[in-house]
């Protein structure tokens, strides 16, 4: 998914507030609707509501949409499939059911049945954001890009505080080329969750576009909300170097690598920075160690070539 499709809580509190949430309840089934309970505490509760046939209705077909949630969370798609199916069966008007499927789907790589039941979800439920985010998404994976950002644009008029979807949108934008909007909705994203993922998706548009002094500062930030993320550091040094700052961008790939010492292209990247500062020995070792990451990378090929080395 783009950055894993969205998720089903939404309908559990809108389960929470609804009049299915009633006092009489059970301990079981209002532990199944919490939006403050973990996973496996939601996963256990709906299970023991499914297993005792405690409730019926469109009560017992939400238990069986949000297990088949967490499923879908734990990846375990097949059970989630079964779980979201049952909830249809039971209650074919519950458009949580549907959404929750299309996530499935899209898990599996059939954006087509996940379009069809995010439409399904939209026809039972029209003001239902997370299924137009989410239909969008599968228009994404699917290339269908004027329909992708056309479901992320309802997704933002139906709820306009809704920060994934911006996110969203502005990918699609810079899958586009069209720097100037993808940067506005980052910046809408930002204003609304400054996350680390809304950062760098907006610093890697900067950098697209030529704006190499704001996408600096966009990865400056992604350091400061996650010190310990590799991704700030690396794209940061990218910058430095494309400034022609080789002892910066070799600080922030010394960080980096700290991080992620698996990266091959940062080992490449730190490898031309010494290379173009004179540091012969120090680019050969990087250069081998990029190669050695993922063998055959071109560039890391042709700096040991220009040095006279072996890989």
């Amino acid at each position: 998914m783009i950055r894993s499709a969205v998720l089903g809580l939404a309908a559990i509190a809108l389960l929470a507030a609804s009049p299915l949430a009633q006092a009489e309840d059970t301990p079981a089934w209002k532990s199944c609707i919490s939006t403050t309970n973990t996973g496996a505490e939601r996963f256990a509760s709906c299970s023991e509501v499914i297993e005792t046939k405690s409730q019926e209705g469109r009560k017992l077909a939400a238990a069986y949409c949000i297990r088949g949630h967490e499923n879908n969370e734990k990846r375990d798609l097949d059970a989630a499939l079964a779980d979201l199916d049952e909830a249809i069966r039971l209650d074919p008007t519950y458009a949580c059911s549907y959404n929750n499927r299309g996530r499935t789907y899209g898990f599996k790589g059939d954006y087509d049945r996940a379009i069809a039941d995010y439409s399904e979800a939209l026809k039972l439920n029209p003001n239902m954001a997370i299924a137009y985010n989410n239909r969008g998404d599968a228009y994404f994976h699917k290339r269908q890009l004027d329909e992708a950002i056309a479901d992320f644009s309802m997704a933002v008029q139906v709820a306009p505080n809704y920060a994934r979807a911006y996110g969203y949108r502005a990918l699609a934008y810079h899958t586009m080329g069209n720097y100037k909007r993808a940067a506005e909705d980052y910046t809408a994203e930002i204003r609304l969750a400054p996350t680390v993922t809304a950062y760098l998706g907006r610093g890697d548009v900067y950098r697209d576009a030529d704006q190499l002094d704001r996408a600096m500062a966009d990865y400056a930030a992604v350091i400061k909300l996650a010190p310990n993320d590799a991704r700030g550091w690396r794209n940061r040094g990218m910058i430095r170097l494309f400034k022609g700052d080789h002892k910066g961008g070799i600080a922030d790939y010394n960080k980096a690598l700290e991080y992620d010492p698996a990266d091959a292209p940062s080992w490449n990247n730190r490898g031309q920075a010494k290379l173009r500062l004179g540091d012969k020995k120090g680019a050969i070792a990087d250069f081998r160690k990029a190669i050695e990451l993922r063998p055959g990378l071109e560039s890391a090929m042709a700096g040991l070539r220009q040095l006279g080395a072996t890989p």
